[in-house]
């Protein structure tokens, strides 16, 4: 919105600051974290009187689990608050990969608001119908992709409009796979994958939200590179004209991690819920899509695969032996059973987390 300033540079010249996407990271990264530190009690203090037992424990679950009892949920409003404030402020709304990027996050938000709404109410771990929420997230991801590669096809030079509906692959800097329209269906996967993966691994105080934070810096320096022609081709990415914005997207999700690691932190004073998370993975999965880096996403939120995975398997396993192989999943609660602490267990999956995000990033110099 603020980007508007920039006419009046010939006036003043601080105004020309707006014009640079770098300042309008850091401006909504301040933005957001600065919403959720100043409202972010007040959300807390509300919920905890309208949630009243708050989120429900696993009766299944790690014996240390059952303290939290009566922690409030439905943090993602914090989160949510933080993005969109920050971003409404620093973003250039004209851009498409903006608003489908917002779309994508608001409408996961809304879905998860309803799952954790049904979990509170009823208090049982049991909310809104997995395929009716899978679906609908399929329909919200799939418009965003569509509207992505629409807009692909009209500012890619017509000799590689063929990006737009092309698999990019890391290490090779050449080698795309179009799958034409098959790319809606692809893209919504990966999205609705996120969202999905996230929301598993968001079990423990800060083990979700710091592994958001490090993959969104992440794709912040990405969107940035392969919406910059120059840093594209001098790094032989695929260009991606407009997808730089989405840099102060991932500011404002940064600022608004930090806001709510403030009040997450061990002993929560509140957890983000299905609300945050599933509109976190969405939206780091959108910014994938959008900047051609879908499989460089596995890497970089290979912590949040690892935990996906870790369900998968077990559910699978059980199926097909009734054995399990993990003690519980997802992964996470695997460790605690074995005797780490809460703690120990956060702090490792970060340092995994940071390792992943940097192969990841290698990938961008490694063609």
């Amino acid at each position: 919105m603020l980007i508007w300033l920039v006419e009046l540079a010939d006036e003043l010249q601080f105004f020309n600051l707006f014009r640079y996407i770098t300042f309008r990271t850091g401006a909504a990264l301040f933005t957001s974290a600065l919403i959720v530190f100043l409202f972010g009690p007040k959300i807390i203090d509300s919920l905890r009187v309208r949630q009243g037992k708050g989120q429900p424990i696993r009766a299944d679950g790690p014996q240390t689990h059952f303290k939290k009892a009566g922690t409030p949920t439905m943090g993602g409003l914090m989160i949510l608050a933080g993005i969109v404030g920050g971003s409404l402020l620093w973003a250039d709304l004209s851009n498409i990969y903006v608003v489908a990027t917002l779309l994508v996050t608001l409408g996961f938000g809304a879905i998860g608001f309803y799952d954790d709404y049904l979990k509170v109410t009823k208090q049982t771990d049991k909310g809104f119908s997995g395929k009716a929420r899978l679906g609908i997230e399929f329909v919200i991801a799939g418009i965003a992709v569509f509207f992505m590669m629409r807009l692909a096809m009209v500012s890619e030079p017509s000799a590689n409009q063929h990006l737009a509906t092309s698999i990019a692959f890391p290490f090779a800097k050449d080698f795309l796979i179009n799958i034409g329209y098959f790319f809606i269906l692809f893209g919504g996967f990966v999205i609705v994958g996120a969202g999905n993966a996230v929301n598993l691994t968001d079990g423990l105080d800060g083990l979700a939200i710091v592994p958001v934070m490090i993959a969104a810096a992440s794709f912040g320096v990405i969107a940035y590179l392969v919406g910059n022609a120059v840093f594209a081709g001098y790094l032989q990415i695929n260009f991606v004209p407009g997808t730089g914005e989405l840099a102060v997207i991932m500011g404002a999700v940064i600022g608004a991690g930090l806001g709510f690691l403030w009040f997450n932190a061990p002993p929560a004073a509140i957890f983000m819920g299905d609300t945050g998370s599933l509109a976190l993975g969405g939206l780091i999965g959108s910014v994938a899509v959008a900047t051609k880096h879908e499989i460089v996403m596995a890497i970089i939120g290979g912590l949040f695969v690892m935990e996906t995975m870790s369900v998968i398997i077990q559910v699978g396993f059980f199926k097909m032996t009734g054995r399990r192989v993990f003690l519980m999943a997802p992964i996470h609660h695997h460790f605690e059973k074995l005797g780490w602490t809460e703690s120990q267990v956060v702090i490792r999956f970060w340092i995994i987390a940071v390792g992943l995000a940097m192969l990841g990033l290698s990938t961008l110099k490694l063609r």
